[in-house]
């Protein structure tokens, strides 16, 4: 073969690999022509994954699949309000279809700075608390979401068929957070339906924890740990304080019973969470105004509970055999 045909040969080559790579990595990587969903994430936590997680699965089961009809930029701020104004900025910049905005400093910020893309809140206990919309089930100005807020009196009732004659409950709440003063407001109105007490304890920097765990000791017969920004992160402290006291621990997420930091979790699935927000976005994606998509909130068959046998054990609870395995039973538990 000649030096010439050598050289054409070489360049066939090099050009089918070329392309051979381009279309692959098409494939591979979304298009900027995309349309763009943005998500302003604190920071990264099992319930808050398990909401995204929940988002896109909805999503893709309605034609938006992932770098292939549509593109998403999750963005988080390490659980540091200080940071959250640059993050707003990057995306909004970005010029997205919607800003996913996951829990109450994100959105709080969110809703004050930006009124021309529409904002889907997710994983917030209280909207109308924390001032992102003036009625629970109507949408305001540029803002509607998915709240988790679970319903605490078959709570109640789970942890009372585990700790029969529990009398006392305890939980730490976050000065600098509305999520958890509308918390705080909700266990009170649920414990006194039920007949129990409640110990509410301030907590203003997470390094705290372990000295206002102090006033639980003797005091409480469980405590319950809910969907706290600030709070939820120290869930292992406050599960080793609570070991010490032989107290039993009761948590809004499963994962933190199965990893054996708390006796048992009854609350919303955030998977279900993360749905109900994917639906909402979905409307969003096809043309839905804002104002037309009212806010959603956790159905019965969206909350769960699970029980640690090996933690009972080692607290001498008594579990009823038909609790442990018990999965969407609110009904059953009213």
């Amino acid at each position: 073969m000649s030096k010439k045909n050598i050289s054409i040969c070489v360049a066939i080559i090099i050009a089918t690999t070329a392309a051979f790579y381009c279309i692959h990595k098409k494939k591979d990587q979304p298009s900027n022509e995309l349309p763009l969903i943005a998500i302003a994430n604190y920071g990264p936590h099992p319930t808050l994954d398990a909401s995204i997680r929940g988002l896109k699965e909805h999503l893709s089961a309605h034609g938006y699949i992932e770098n292939k009809t549509v593109r998403y930029e999750i963005s988080d701020v390490g659980f540091d309000q200080a940071l959250i104004p640059q993050m707003i900025s990057k995306l909004r910049d970005m010029k997205p279809l919607v800003i996913v905005v996951k829990s109450t400093p994100v959105a709080q910020f969110a809703k004050g700075k930006i009124h021309d893309i529409p904002l889907v809140y997710c994983d917030i206990t209280d909207p109308v608390e924390v001032g992102l919309i003036k009625d629970k089930s109507q949408p305001h100005e540029n803002i509607t979401g998915s709240s988790d807020q679970e319903d605490l009196e078959p709570l109640l009732a789970f942890a009372k068929r585990l700790l029969p004659h529990a009398k006392t409950i305890g939980i730490l709440y976050s000065t600098s957070d509305a999520n958890d003063a509308a918390l705080v407001r909700m266990m009170h109105a649920a414990a006194e339906k039920a007949g129990l007490r409640v110990i509410a304890v301030p907590v203003d920097q997470s390094r705290d924890i372990p000295v206002r765990m102090q006033k639980f000791n003797g005091n409480v017969d469980f405590i319950y740990v809910g969907t706290s920004g600030p709070i939820q992160p120290a869930l292992p402290v406050i599960a080793a304080e609570a070991h010490k006291m032989r107290i039993p621990v009761f948590n809004a997420g499963d994962q933190a019973v199965h990893e054996g930091l708390a006796l048992a979790s009854f609350g919303v699935n955030y998977d279900a969470v993360g749905k109900n927000a994917g639906r909402l976005v979905e409307q969003l994606l096809k043309g839905a105004s804002i104002k037309d998509l009212p806010p959603t909130y956790p159905a019965p068959e969206d909350h769960q509970c699970v029980v640690n046998e090996n933690v009972a054990k080692a607290l001498n609870v008594a579990v009823p055999s038909d609790v442990t395995t018990c999965k969407s039973s609110v009904n059953n538990l009213k």
